[in-house]
């Protein structure tokens, strides 16, 4: 869980200083050629062209070690994995032809023989082999060593470092032996590969993974569908095609990264022609929607919103279920899906990303329904004794509950506002513990407080009922919230504890083929379902922002933006023609 924490945008003026050099013949949104996203049917796919990219706070250009968000994706263009998730999240191959399991933790892999480093050199098992154990050579709190640890869970990250090891057979094969029984293997395996031959002299050893995992003067070597050019510090990022790809060269000539300092200077750049593609900012891309030069692509983000309540409190021990449902029955969330977030956001009753291929059939059961809300409450006993719109339990005492959130987060302060009222609908009493009225002097120094100290009322239970959310992974290993393991480290800050859970969980966590992995986490769905630790609310979505002068296969996800991009083109009537700077 991480605080969300507003970037000053610098004055309009500084864009002029951060694209200067990069692109002299951009022009704004409100010159040019007129798009027209709803006819790209009449144009076929043709070689040339340029787009430019943003790219936000940037250290370094090394994959392995840069923390990153928009860097992770543009990374995704030079270096490619063993094995990558489709749209359902499923695993395919990238780098792999082939692979088997010798035994359940015994992966035999062969790779592609056709692939080729960006200086002329193959691919080999080496490469994999040298990028595992710079991996694991890395700190503990690396970028990828923090991804495997998430995707091992709970279970098994006290020492990640057991997690696997690599076996070299000849060039193109090896066996991959991991040091525990999890399901997730294959999806550890999603890390770029970086060559070996760069760093190693003769012996690969402590001093060649050092060199691997140095952030400056890092030039990025890869396999993927665009090659590295240059690097401006501060400025700009330069990729070319990759004229041997395997895949088919691709129909863009240039990638240009633009560095600027954060998501809303990248907006602006968008806004102003600088560049050809920006991510969301907040929920109000509506203005876009009437502009013929912009395409809108929307997909369901990784941020995952919800109700936790505090089952250390007598009232959620003593009427349990009963409770939870009628609070799922009556909240509406698609009056707060379309009030706040302009209809940007997807409905789940499950932390199931909606578009997983382990999401159940029967995972949406909790519509908005205020007179099964009020069966469930008058089923447990409860009454409207005295008149006054509210519920007393069956022994005639008032009913009150909190709700808590940072709600100095506008959004989860709307949130908030509507889930209060909702509740009042059905009966429910709940007051507000949160500022319900944003400062005059809000900062980023008075949101990160509120932060701080609505995480220190986690801890210390000092709550009823609390509005939060994650971002959730590819992979649901949904021990560190609902395991009662994960109870003393906070993760599992309702401290919620079922013994049903705690096996569903580990089943799923242990599966060993895909068919018991879909029946495992249908088993934890039920169970959630049942049990309600959570009342979930939505995923919220993003944007892509593009100029419509790009066309072609455009499917991104929020795992990797720049899907397919290798087939994206510009219709030779829309390339705008370099400047001759000679």
């Amino acid at each position: 869980m991480r605080g969300r924490k507003k970037l000053a945008i610098l004055f309009i003026l500084l864009i002029s200083i951060f694209v200067s050099g990069c692109q002299e013949n951009k022009q704004s949104f409100n010159e040019g050629h007129e798009g027209n996203s709803s006819n790209i049917d009449e144009y076929k796919p043709e070689y040339g062209g340029e787009i430019v990219l943003p790219v936000t706070n940037i250290n370094s250009l090394n994959p392995l070690i840069v923390n990153n968000r928009s860097y992770y994706y543009f990374s995704k263009l030079i270096f490619e994995s063993l094995f990558e998730y489709d749209e359902n999240f499923q695993i395919v191959n990238q780098l792999v032809e082939n692979y088997s399991f010798k035994d359940n933790n015994t992966l035999n892999i062969k790779l592609k023989d056709n692939v080729y480093w960006h200086d002329g050199e193959k691919l080999t098992a080496y490469d994999v082999a040298f990028t595992i154990n710079t991996i694991k050579y890395s700190d503990d709190d690396s970028t990828y060593k923090r991804l495997w640890r998430s995707y091992v869970g709970n279970f098994n990250g006290d020492n990640i470092n057991n997690i696997m090891k690599a076996l070299v057979i000849d060039e193109l094969t090896m066996d991959i032996v991991f040091g525990f029984e999890f399901s997730h293997k294959l999806e550890v395996l999603t890390f770029p590969i970086i060559p070996r031959h760069i760093f190693v002299d003769s012996i690969e050893n402590g001093r060649s993974y050092e060199r691997a995992l140095v952030a400056e003067d890092y030039i990025p070597i890869g396999t993927g569908p665009f090659k590295f050019v240059s690097y401006e510090k501060y400025k700009n990022i330069q990729l070319e095609a990759n004229e041997n790809y395997r895949e088919g060269r691709p129909y863009i000539d240039t990638i240009i990264g633009m560095i600027l300092d954060d998501k809303e200077l990248a907006l602006i750049s968008f806004e102003t022609g600088q560049t050809d593609l920006a991510f969301s900012v907040g929920v109000d891309w509506e203005k876009f929607a009437q502009n013929k030069q912009v395409n809108i692509i929307e997909y369901i983000s990784q941020s995952y919103e919800f109700l936790g309540f505090n089952f250390s409190n007598e009232v959620f021990s003593k009427y349990g279920q009963g409770l939870r449902r009628a609070i799922a029955y009556g909240i509406n969330r698609q009056e707060i899906i379309e009030n706040v977030y302009l209809g940007h956001a997807t409905q789940i009753d499950v932390p199931i990303h909606p578009n997983s291929w382990l999401l159940s059939d029967e995972a949406n059961i909790y519509g908005y329904n205020t007179d099964m809300a009020r069966k469930e409450l008058e089923n447990m006993g409860w009454n409207d004794i005295d008149g006054d719109g509210y519920y007393e339990d069956e022994e005639g005492n008032e009913v009150v509950l909190s709700l808590t959130t940072n709600s100095f987060n506008n959004l989860r302060l709307k949130v908030a506002e509507i889930i209060v009222d909702n509740l009042k609908d059905i009966g429910i009493q709940v007051i507000k513990d949160y500022e319900s009225k944003l400062p005059d002097n809000l900062s980023e120094e008075v949101t990160e407080n509120q932060w701080i100290e609505l995480n220190e009322k986690l801890k210390e239970g000092k709550f009823d009922i609390v509005l939060l959310g994650w971002n959730l992974s590819p992979v649901p290993e949904l021990s560190f919230a609902f395991h009662s393991s994960q109870i003393k480290s906070n993760t599992n800050f309702i401290r919620y504890s079922n013994e049903k859970m705690d096996k569903a969980l580990l089943d799923a966590y242990t599966a060993l083929n895909l068919e018991n992995k879909f029946k495992a986490y249908k088993n934890v769905q039920e169970i959630f379902l049942e049990e309600l630790p959570y009342v979930s609310l939505f995923f919220k979505n993003e944007a892509l922002l593009l100029n419509s002068k790009i066309k072609g296969d455009i499917d991104p996800t929020f795992y990797d933006l720049y899907r397919n991009i290798e087939k994206w083109y510009i219709p030779k009537d829309l390339q705008e023609e370099k400047v001759d700077n000679n």
